[in-house]
């Protein structure tokens, strides 16, 4: 039906009764009108205005991955086993975001630089100077100091090597993801696995290679300051890198069974089964 040059439209043949009148338009909310036709009568429906239709636009705002994965580093920066010592490089989150670079060398940094990162190395130091190891840094202060100094060395370049460069590098998380579901079994196995694999920024598992030669080029670099009767040679710093493997395995067990129930600040979420 079109209008007539007034803008006027007109209906014939209408049966009587009630009827209902929609106006649409593109553009225009739809109108309506509604009324009771008798028999025989000409019914003129009320002018109706088309008023403009309101614009509804949705707008979504989620966090960047590097927004998400900066907000599980900072959950992590809270967990200390017992409210003291730091336990930052668990994730209680199985499918975390993976970090960046950048956050890699972070949770280094929070580490190597955490108090009681330096109580332990003090307490190691102590130890070893009562044992006399590495007698050629001698006794006193001065040997307490090269002890000292030779494990928070030995300590830092672990952590960056093994846990910020070659991860960054190699596209590796070096954190552990606490499994915590599952048979005891499953679990084990799980743990002693992660000493030799880990998750990489994409989401799979593969062979932890950051680890591995992580451990390998922290022995070696300990050679420049280590006491010459105290240096090792390549066999032992491959030794010693095996080593490292079994007790990779043996803190991953502890994690997985023990060090969640005594760490303070642990995100309130159902681990999930990988």
């Amino acid at each position: 039906m079109t209008s007539d040059d007034d803008g006027q439209f007109s209906f014939a043949n209408v049966a009587p009764g009630p009827f209902q009148l929609t106006i649409t338009s593109m553009g225009f909310t739809t109108q309506a009108s509604a009324g009771v036709l008798r028999p025989g009568e000409n019914y003129t429906v009320p002018q109706i205005a088309m008023a403009l239709a309101t614009a509804v636009t949705e707008v979504r705002v989620v966090p960047t991955r590097t927004e998400v994965a900066e907000d599980q580093i900072k959950a992590q920066e809270k967990q200390r086993v017992l409210g003291v010592v730091p336990n930052f490089y668990v994730s209680y989150y199985h499918n975390a975001v993976p970090l960046n670079p950048r956050q890699k060398f972070e949770l280094a940094w929070k580490t190597t630089v955490d108090p009681v990162s330096f109580g332990v190395t003090g307490a190691i130091a102590g130890i070893q100077q009562a044992q006399n190891d590495f007698s050629g840094y001698g006794q006193g202060a001065q040997g307490y100091g090269k002890r000292f100094g030779a494990s928070y060395a030995n300590f830092v370049a672990s952590t960056y090597i093994g846990g910020a460069i070659l991860p960054a590098l190699l596209k590796q998380d070096p954190r552990y993801f606490y499994k915590g579901s599952g048979s005891k079994r499953s679990r084990m196995l799980y743990a002693i696995a992660n000493s030799v694999i880990c998750k990489g920024d994409n989401g799979h598992w593969q062979p932890n290679y950051s680890n591995i030669l992580g451990s390998l080029a922290a022995g070696g670099i300990s050679n420049l300051y280590y006491p010459a009767d105290n240096r090792e040679g390549a066999e032992l710093t491959f030794e010693n890198g095996l080593i490292g493997i079994g007790e990779s395995a043996a803190v991953n067990l502890l994690q997985e069974f023990v060090i969640r129930k005594l760490t303070r600040n642990v995100p309130n979420q159902e681990p999930a089964n990988p």
